[in-house]
């Protein structure tokens, strides 16, 4: 996996989505990043680690190529205004519903 700057992932991004337009798929995952490079032992010290800054990490996949950068979570909330939130519905509707 290829960890790179915003603007080279952007642009990175822009040529899986083209490259995979008439067939195939762009996965996108974004996970919390706290800038931890090694695994939080189980048993043991554990070091005092505080996050400075609220990240995300961004992959993106075509099952060939990963590229990954990562971002700051204030900057991506700023940005998503327009997505839409899915409805929730109880399981108890759905269940009713199914029999």
């Amino acid at each position: 996996m290829v960890l790179l700057e915003s603007e080279q992932f952007l642009t990175e991004l822009t040529r899986l989505f083209q490259k995979c337009r008439s067939t195939g798929s762009v996965y996108i995952t974004l996970k919390k990043y706290d800038g931890r490079t090694r695994p939080i032992p189980r048993k043991g010290h554990i070091e005092g680690f505080e996050p400075v800054d609220n990240k995300c990490l961004l992959r993106a996949t075509d099952g060939k190529k990963k590229i990954s950068t990562v971002a700051y979570s204030n900057l991506l909330r700023a940005n998503m205004d327009g997505l839409k939130k899915k409805d929730k519905k109880s399981k108890n509707k759905k269940s009713k519903a199914t029999q």
